[in-house]
C-alpha cells in the first residue's frame, strides 16, 4: 500500500532553501517516491494556513518512506533545509 509524506514548510532562507531542492529529488527517486504536490499554490477554502510551502510525496510503502527519511542522502539535505527553513513532516498510510 503506498503511504504519503505531507510536508508543510515555513521557509526562513530563501537562497539556502534552493540548495535543499536541489539535493531532494535524487534521494526520493533513489527510494521508489515520487513528487505529487512540489510548490503549487495554496488556497485556503476553510480553516487556517500559513505555511510558505505544501509538499506531497507518494512512497511504495510506509516502510519506504521511512528508510527514505532516515538515510544518508537525505539527512545531508534535512541538514540544509533545518537551516533554511521549518517543517512538519508527517507520514500518512
Amino acid at each position: 500500500m503506498s503511504a504519503y509524506v505531507l510536508v508543510e514548510v515555513d521557509i526562513h532562507d530563501g537562497s539556502l532553501y534552493e540548495e535543499y531542492k536541489k539535493l531532494t529529488p535524487a534521494s526520493i527517486e533513489a527510494y521508489g517516491g515520487r513528487f505529487v504536490v512540489r510548490g503549487l499554490s495554496v488556497q485556503v477554502m476553510e480553516g487556517d494556513w500559513k505555511h510558505d510551502r505544501l509538499v506531497l510525496l507518494e512512497f511504495p510503502s510506509k516502510e519506504v518512506a521511512l528508510s527514505w527519511y532516515h538515510s544518508e542522502a537525505y539527512q545531508q539535505a534535512r541538514a540544509i533545509r533545518e537551516k533554511a527553513s521549518s517543517a512538519n513532516f508527517l507520514i500518512i498510510g
